[in-house]
């Protein structure tokens, strides 16, 4: 189970979390945004954590030339695109390993399949595939959940890329959202805050620990999650 704490802002906090066992941090570079952070200080966490835990760039409607910049000088290698970039914005930035972002309402899946449709014509898969809930007026960490029984149903496993499923998940939910979706991965923000965009220690052990659990109960019922 690939685990990522996104919206970290500090370096101890980076570190705890890596001892913790996560495997990725979110570093969010969209400015209106309370868990964002400066390119200085994310070059700060970025070097505290270097071989020990994955730093991701998050951003939202930035320009390619934006992204590439930041994430040369912050020496980052995988990316999270949480906005409005279209299929074609993939292929400008393929030194990248590319996590997408979608966020789903009434209509589903179809935008998804619609998307990854495109990318695949456009040779532009992205390495996975986020799914939070679409909340008006919010690019995520709404704390809204998706819809976990339609989404382990409807998720094209074999044809599109890892899933990783964000959206509303805390300490107290995310051993049922792991036994209902069955993700490759999960995205944490704001249920391990203790306002928002502060994070807490305390509650990102405790989600760590109820995921591994999750994943251990999953596996003794149906079978290990497989990534795609």
């Amino acid at each position: 189970m690939w685990i990522k704490i996104c919206g970290i802002r500090d370096t101890a906090t980076a570190r705890r979390i890596a001892e913790l066992g996560a495997d990725a941090i979110g570093l969010n570079f969209y400015a209106p945004s309370p868990r964002s952070v400066s390119p200085a200080t994310a070059l700060e966490i970025s070097r505290s954590i270097a071989g020990s835990i994955l730093p991701v760039g998050l951003f939202v409607n930035h320009s390619v030339d934006q992204i590439r910049s930041i994430c040369r000088s912050c020496e980052l290698t995988t990316i999270q695109l949480h906005g409005d970039e279209p299929p074609e914005f993939l292929t400008q930035l393929n030194e990248f390993k590319i996590i997408r972002a979608f966020r789903i309402g009434q209509g589903g899946l179809v935008p998804v399949a619609e998307y990854l449709n495109q990318c695949a014509r456009l040779g532009s898969r992205p390495w996975a595939c986020l799914i939070d809930a679409a909340v008006p007026g919010h690019f995520g960490g709404s704390g809204a959940t998706v819809d976990w029984n339609t989404l382990a149903e409807d998720y094209l496993r074999h044809e599109w890329p890892q899933l990783v499923l964000a959206g509303g998940l805390t300490p107290a939910n995310i051993s049922q959202a792991i036994d209902i979706v069955q993700p490759w991965g999960i995205d944490v923000a704001s249920g391990v805050e203790s306002s928002r965009g502060v994070k807490d220690i305390n509650l990102i052990e405790s989600f760590i620990s109820a995921a591994r659990r999750g994943l251990k109960s999953a596996d003794s019922t149906s079978g290990s999650c497989k990534p795609v």
